[in-house]
């Protein structure tokens, strides 16, 4: 499916291809293409898991702040979400991807419809019967799309977990810098912001816990010193 039928649907697919990976780009569109199977005779759910999923992969958001998003802090008008009482109390901006935007907005139509006439939370993310999603249910379903993929094995108790996709996305966003030439440490305030660490150390981590990060960290230092030679 092209990226410009998969944006009429509504879905998330044609996003992926900006997101850094938790795994190949095929097994994250199966595993959120997977979540649109869910409950077929449920006209939310599905979708609520097919966005969120995406969502999660191509922003690195934590869990529990998708999950605390409230209706007002998704401005579709300018294609940002404001991230409220994150970790430690810190909220921030987090801008949004042309494609993750029509995504959010025609989940918010099919959210708006599925809710009319009924009372219902103001998170922007809802379970059927309208209150905020629960976060053990959001990773028990995650695992369960995962097996149904092959992301996991069919009786794995260990994997990939959502977390991974926050992890994934700070570790490709240093491997781009590192191989467009850029300068990563210089920009690691920015990557720290963007994820909402209170430190810059906390990003700094990432500088070494991930081979090929390492491995294009000392690229850029052998090309420096045959530039110095």
């Amino acid at each position: 499916m092209g990226a410009s039928s998969i944006a009429q649907a509504g879905t998330c697919g044609s996003a992926v291809e900006f997101c850094p990976r938790l795994c190949p780009i095929p097994e994250i569109r199966d595993l959120v293409t997977a979540a649109l199977r869910l409950s077929p005779d449920d006209a939310l759910r599905r979708w609520t898991y097919h966005v969120l999923y995406c969502l999660l992969a191509i922003t690195g958001m934590r869990v529990g702040e998708a999950l605390a998003l409230r209706v007002a802090d998704v401005d579709l008008q300018a294609a940002l979400l404001t991230v409220r009482g994150a970790k430690f109390g810190q909220s921030r901006l987090v801008p949004l991807h042309r494609s993750t935007h029509r995504a959010l907005l025609a989940y918010l139509a099919r959210r708006d419809r599925y809710l009319a006439g009924r009372e219902a939370s103001d998170y922007f993310f809802v379970s059927k019967r309208g209150n905020r999603l629960d976060g053990a249910e959001v990773r028990r379903t995650f695992y369960k799309l995962s097996r149904q993929t092959g992301l996991r094995g069919a009786t794995a108790s260990h994997g990939p977990r959502l977390h991974d996709f926050r992890h994934r996305f700070a570790v490709e966003t240093l491997i781009r810098w590192y191989r467009a030439g850029v300068d990563a440490e210089r920009r690691l305030p920015v990557l720290s912001t963007y994820l909402g660490h209170i430190h810059v150390a906390d990003t700094y981590w990432y500088l070494t816990a991930c081979p090929a990060l390492m491995g294009s960290a000392v690229k850029r230092i052998e090309k420096r010193w045959e530039n110095l030679s």
